[in-house]
Order: structure tokens, then sequence, then C-alpha cells
């Protein structure tokens, strides 16, 4: 007979835990700021290829008497060839004209000729254009939640579908809180690779939550009302416990060799997708296996605990 893990029994060591790390990550937020990036905040981005060592110093010196303004720079490498890149952010209201790319270009090439500096990209965005495309993407990222919700309450209806899909959802809140965390702690600017990794949290975890609610509903038709709620969906996650871990195991493994890939070749655009979305998927089995079900749990509890009205 396999092993019983008591994750029922012990819901409110769980509950604690996940509580006390949405808390440090919120406090966090509020002491040290939000950083956003330029697709959300508005500003300018230019993008450089160039060879050989450079003095990030000194170009960095050049660039803001060049721009008139503070800039934020970083380097990469590409894979297809040895040239590397230099991205160059002004975020805020400010854009930049085409005339005063090309001044900057023609002061890069006399200084640096060594360098073989080469512009990939200028991109402009307003704030206004910004601020509306983060609004949305959060929009699109609720109204992903909403339907979640819906779908989990019908096709789990026979067995308490608006508390079992309410459960889900906080589970999945649980999820894109922790994924918020790491980009909010490791300094990552809020961007694109945020409402993607927080989308494909959305659909990884809400489907392991669905393999143990659909266990529930299995061995609800098989022993009926003959095993308590909390048994059931104790014995439901351990069922489901080895496909779960091991799902996410394959998973992390992939994931885990993109984000050595990205290191390695120093692509950052791909790392600050990759390693939060690692997190998150870690993040994801913890809140299928003790958040959702367990909390379910305790929900069904407390409305059986609760004294019902007597009729006059």
């Amino acid at each position: 007979m396999k092993k019983q893990y008591d994750i029922v029994g012990n819901r409110k060591k769980f509950f604690i835990f996940s509580a006390v790390l949405i808390v440090f990550i919120l406090l966090f937020s509020v002491i040290f700021g939000v950083e956003m990036d330029i697709q959300f905040k508005g500003g300018a981005m230019l993008t450089y290829s160039y060879t050989g060592e450079l003095d990030i110093s000194a170009v960095q010196k050049d660039i803001e008497s060049t721009l008139g303004s503070n800039v934020t720079l970083q380097t990469g490498s590409s894979i297809a060839s040895d040239a590397q890149t230099l991205t160059i952010s002004m975020p805020g209201t400010q854009t930049v004209e085409t005339a005063t790319v090309e001044a900057l270009s023609v002061r890069l090439e006399e200084n640096y000729s060594d360098n073989s500096f080469r512009q990939l990209s200028l991109n402009n965005v307003d704030p206004t254009i910004g601020k509306e495309f983060f609004a949305k993407s959060i929009v699109a990222v609720v109204a992903a939640s909403l339907l979640i919700l819906v779908y989990i309450a019908v096709r789990f209806k026979k067995i308490g579908g608006w508390p079992a899909g309410s459960m889900a959802v906080v589970a999945l809140v649980h999820d894109l809180i922790v994924v918020y965390g790491v980009f909010v702690v490791m300094r990552i600017p809020l961007n694109g690779n945020f409402i993607a990794a927080l989308l494909t949290i959305l659909g990884y975890s809400i489907n392991d939550t669905v393999v143990i609610y659909d266990r529930v509903r299995e061995n609800r038709q098989l022993y009926g009302n003959s095993m308590d709620f909390a048994t059931l969906v104790n014995n439901s996650i351990n069922q489901s416990l080895r496909r779960s871990i091991n799902t996410t195991i394959s998973t992390l493994l992939a994931l885990g060799t993109v984000c050595v890939v990205s290191v390695v070749f120093g692509l950052d655009s791909i790392f600050t997708f990759a390693f939060p979305l690692i997190i998150g998927m870690i993040s994801g089995v913890y809140s299928t296996i003790c958040i959702a079900g367990p909390l379910w749990v305790e929900w069904e509890l407390h409305k059986k605990a609760k004294p019902r009205k007597k009729k006059a």
C-alpha cells in the first residue's frame, strides 16, 4: 500500500506559509517599489550591435550627453553571430527623434570605431499607450481567471461546483502573486514577459487542479457518502500526487535548460521569462496539492459547522 500523506490534515500550516509569503511580497512591493518596463510606462528603447570590449561607463556618459537624460544600459550577446548588443532604455515620458538617434550613431562610430556600432532598432512608446496596454493585459488575466471559475463550476457542479471553482481561482491568484513576487524581488521590470508568464501559469496550474478534482469526483461516485469529504479529498490528492510531481519535474527540466542557455549567451529577455516561469510552476504544483483541495475542504467544514436558521 502506498504511503498516504495527510495533506488536508496539515492544511492550516500550508495556509499560514502561503499567507506569510504573500504578505512578504506585498510589503516588498510597497517598500522597494515596482519597476515597470518601457512597454507599460512609456519611453524609448534603442538597440545597437557592437564587437570587442566596451567601456560601459564611458559609453554611458557619451549617450547621456547626446540624449540629454539619464539612461539605462543593458548588454547581451547574439547566438547567431559574434556581435554583442547594447540596449539603451529611456523610461518615462521621453521619446527619441530620428535626428537625435542619427547624431548618437555618428558619435558612437567616431568615438568607438573599433567596436563597429550599428543601430538595430528604435522603439518609442507613448506613456498613455503603455498604460492602456498594461490595463488591457491585466483585464486579460482577470477575464481568464473568471472563465476558469465558470468552467470549474459547470464541470464539477455535481460535487459542489462553485466552491470548487472559487478555491481553484484562489490557488491561481496565489500562483500569480508568486510570479509577480519573482519580478519584484529580482528587480525585473514588469513587461510583456510578465503577462505571458501569468497566462502560462494560469493554464498550467488549472490543468493540474482539474486532474485532482476529477479524481475527487470519481471517488465520490465510488464511495458515495460513506467517506467524509476531508478524507475523500486527501485520498484523491495522494492518488494524483506522483502524476502532478512527475509532470512538473519534466517541465522544470526543460525550463531549466532554457535558463542555463539564456545565462550562458546573455539572453536576458529569455531568462526573465523562463526563470519566473520555473518558480510559477513550482508554486502551481504546490497550490494544486496544498491549497486548492484543502481550502475546498475548509469551506465545506465551515459550511457544515455554521448553524442553520430554524424555520418559524
